[in-house]
């Protein structure tokens, strides 16, 4: 009851998750939760008037020991969970959603549908007003785990409409599933938000049935309603869904174009690129050849052969017509002090030409016509196909050999 007790205890309780930090960083689990039990032991014992609320840290730091402890198992996780529920009402519908998640990882369908059912039914008074938010998440995954037992119905379904017998039961079945899944699905989409598993599955459910104008008003809903986050998944789904129904190349450009003013690394760039050099229109050809240059400024893309074929393909049509080179110059301009070293050394001429023959190909041509013929790139790759007798690169080293100019007016 003194204060200097009360000081001592303050400081043994500190330097007690002051360890437990420590060993969660080394990944000691054992010795975490060798500590962690001294700390809740210490708080039964603290009679202390200060109010302490320390049940969200148990339970996180708790959770955290539990998934990676090797001696642990799914009893003793249910059982800490299920203790977990009672320490704070505040936190109970998130307790809920974690120990569903981790039930669903472990392959419990059936026992994180029940959790997620209790969850629904709970009521607190003041506080299930309080926690609307979270009461919607614990409906949107019920509702997820409604789609997933429609669809596993849909593949039975399917099955035996191949085999040529129809079951009445389970398409009863698969339509009460649809029905449950598309209320909960609904209403979370609506709330601003990134959620792409529910909407992707929202709208599987109404293309299956038919409702494509639906489908297509939540999926035009969640890319361009200006209350949601920048999302580049919103826009991937539109696409998608507007290519599956046959739309005009000018839709599909444009849902593109956003995406690719958000992400200009995305794999989609790809199809963009194509569509755009297969325009009749000058600004969109001239808009596929800054999207294929602006795709290739990325780590990721530097060993892309679809890319560098899309590349090599434009800029040898620009060459042969002597049109538009001015667009490569503007392109160039911008990556001229830093491309050759990160696309073009000699180093990286030796490993694609190991690797990737046809790769190498296409970043020769490119090469060559960037930086002359001269390039330690295309020097080193012409010479190892010459060498092999492969008629390609002998082609190669002709066409760049006869436009060498070329590379001195983008130089400039």
């Amino acid at each position: 009851s003194s204060h200097e007790h009360r000081l001592n205890f303050r400081k043994s309780k500190e330097a007690c998750l002051s360890y437990i930090q420590d060993a969660l960083l080394r990944k000691q689990w054992k010795r975490a939760a060798e500590f962690l039990t001294c700390y809740v032991e210490s708080l039964e014992k603290d009679y202390s008037r200060e109010h302490i609320g320390p049940s969200e840290m148990i339970w996180r730091i708790g959770t955290e020991i539990l998934w990676h402890h090797s001696q642990s198992s799914m009893k003793e996780f249910n059982c800490f969970m299920e203790q977990m529920k009672t320490l704070g009402v505040k936190r109970y519908l998130k307790v809920c959603l974690e120990h569903v998640f981790h039930l669903l990882c472990n392959g419990q369908i059936d026992e994180a549908y029940q959790n997620l059912s209790l969850a629904e039914s709970w009521r607190f008074g003041e506080q299930t007003a309080v926690q609307d938010k979270e009461m919607k998440l614990i409906e949107a995954y019920r509702g997820l785990l409604d789609y997933y037992s429609w669809s596993k119905q849909k593949n039975i379904l399917l099955e035996h409409s191949e085999d040529g017998f129809s079951d009445l039961a389970v398409e009863q079945e698969m339509h009460s599933y649809f029905r449950k899944a598309a209320v909960n699905l609904k209403e979370i989409i609506k709330i601003p938000g990134v959620w792409d598993v529910f909407v992707k599955c929202y709208v599987d459910l109404l293309e299956f049935y038919g409702d494509h104008n639906e489908a297509r008003q939540v999926l035009n809903e969640y890319a361009y309603n200006s209350k949601f986050p920048s999302n580049p998944n919103a826009h991937v789904y539109l696409y998608q869904f507007l290519k599956r129904q046959g739309e005009s190349k000018k839709s599909l450009i444009s849902a593109l174009k956003i995406l690719h003013d958000i992400v200009p690394s995305h794999e989609l760039m790809i199809d963009f690129n194509t569509m755009l050099q297969k325009s009749k229109k000058r600004k969109k050809r001239r808009l596929g050849l800054e999207v294929i240059f602006a795709a290739l400024d990325y780590a990721g893309w530097k060993e892309n052969a679809k890319a560098w074929s899309c590349l090599a393909r434009q800029v040898k049509q620009i060459v042969i017509s002597e049109k538009h080179l001015d667009w490569i110059k503007q392109e160039w301009d911008s990556r001229k002090d830093w491309w050759p070293a990160f696309h073009f050394s000699r180093y990286l001429a030796k490993r694609n030409w190991q690797e990737n023959k046809s790769l190498s190909y296409e970043k020769a041509l490119v090469a060559g016509i960037l930086l002359g013929k001269d390039c330690k790139y295309f020097k080193y790759v012409s010479h190892q196909g010459c060498k092999a007798q492969l008629k390609r690169f002998r082609i190669l080293k002709k066409f760049v050999n006869r436009h060498n100019p070329v590379y001195l007016r983008i130089s400039g």
